[in-house]
């Protein structure tokens, strides 16, 4: 049995993932940090310092600014922590790497196992198609409640193309502000929010008469969900490091 502390539980992702847990025997929730959630089936403390219950890993859907100080409360408890929350500063990834030396961590910008097999099948597919002068974009939806943008998953679509292609691009986010040609050592990315969109990821490769377009898109929150408990399952056991879903989806 996996014990679980859900950081931000009282979010959306953070009720779907509860939610998940309580029909799946394997694991249980222990314990939820939420300085806003209150009326939930088992005990939540507003911050990570108040929290008093032992547990085999964390898993984190909060907000950039309540990541710092959870690291510093799984590296003291020595709880592995599963961090699905996007946005970081490069301060906090910084907090994250120095913290993985203590602790187990896995951070990814998407939880989806989808979105994670597509993260590979781009870096092949770039691996063929810019040396066949296929230009690139990266269009992401979601709903008109995000705030931040572009999205985590599509920089990490764009960064996993771009350490394949031995760092040969650029990313382009805003074409309104020059008036100039496309080259072709540039990546585009777009962001759209609208409506509820729960996340839609393409990835476009655009050839001489003929397109190629890899498509991840999300009907519900739960396939983030799906993803967050498997991996803290893989994360509960292992010692201190650095991990990513490629290691979860291996086994």
């Amino acid at each position: 049995m996996t014990n679980i502390i859900i950081h931000g539980c009282g979010g959306k992702m953070g009720h779907v993932v509860a939610n998940l847990v309580a029909n799946d025997p394997d694991c249980q929730v222990v314990a939820g940090i939420d300085p806003f959630a209150d009326h939930l089936p088992f005990p939540v403390f507003k911050t990570p310092a108040q929290c008093d219950v032992a547990a085999d890993v964390i898993i984190d859907f909060s907000t950039a600014a309540a990541v710092p100080a959870l690291l510093d409360f799984a590296k003291e408890k020595q709880i592995p922590v599963v961090v699905c929350t996007t946005a970081l500063s490069d301060e906090t990834l910084a907090k994250l790497q120095e913290t993985a030396a203590s602790v187990a961590v896995l951070k990814s910008a998407n939880m989806s196992v989808g979105v994670n097999l597509l993260l590979d099948l781009v870096q092949r597919a770039a691996a063929v198609l810019t040396e066949n002068g296929f230009d690139i974009e990266i269009i992401e939806k979601h709903h008109n409640q995000k705030i931040d943008a572009p999205s985590g998953t599509a920089m990490a679509l764009a960064d996993a193309i771009n350490t394949a292609m031995e760092e040969r691009f650029h990313y382009v986010y805003n074409r309104s502000q020059t008036r100039q040609k496309r080259d072709n050592a540039e990546i585009g990315i777009h962001a759209i929010r609208g409506g509820n969109i729960v996340g839609e990821h393409n990835v476009l490769f655009a050839g001489r008469d003929e397109v190629i377009e890899l498509t991840h898109r999300a009907t519900s929150r739960e396939v983030f969900a799906v993803g967050a408990v498997a991996a803290a399952k893989f994360l509960a056991a292992k010692p201190a490091g650095l991990y990513t879903m490629k290691e979860v989806l291996e086994g």
